[in-house]
């Protein structure tokens, strides 16, 4: 019987959660939130020059690899669809799924390999500064 308040919870929580889908309310759901980047490493301090945003929907052909490239400027992305492989030039590895967020590597090179046999799409915002490029390719 001391189970039944907090299961009662749970359920009108769920139930809550469901009709705000089925009515059309705003939904709002944290994909990523960090001070690290995907490998464990502190981002670097933000820059006190003006900001630029720049937002890049990416598509990666299926079985093909991206160059040996590195970021100056902090980044994240969601992958929208397909599966990404991102590899640290150290070796280090992380596998996305469609949905999944990613806070990227900064000033670390690293490439990107689609090894599926459907196409790899990713939505990346990258912060950074006028006249700073967003990614470096070795």
């Amino acid at each position: 019987m001391r189970y039944r308040l907090p299961v009662m919870l749970l359920l009108l929580t769920l139930t809550a959660s469901v009709m705000a889908h089925e009515s059309g309310e705003i939904q709002v759901e944290t994909l990523a939130k960090s001070q690290q980047s995907w490998d464990g490493r502190t981002l670097p301090a933000w820059p006190t020059t003006p900001p630029e945003v720049t937002v890049l929907n990416i598509t990666i052909p299926p079985h093909s690899r991206l160059p040996l490239h590195k970021h100056p400027v902090i980044n994240a992305g969601v992958l929208l669809r397909g599966e990404l492989t991102v590899v640290a030039e150290s070796g280090e590895r992380r596998q996305l799924k469609a949905g999944e967020a990613i806070v990227e590597l900064v000033d670390r090179w690293h490439y990107g390999s689609n090894e599926r046999d459907e196409p790899a799409q990713i939505i990346v915002f990258y912060a950074g500064t006028p006249g700073t490029p967003i990614t470096v390719i070795k």
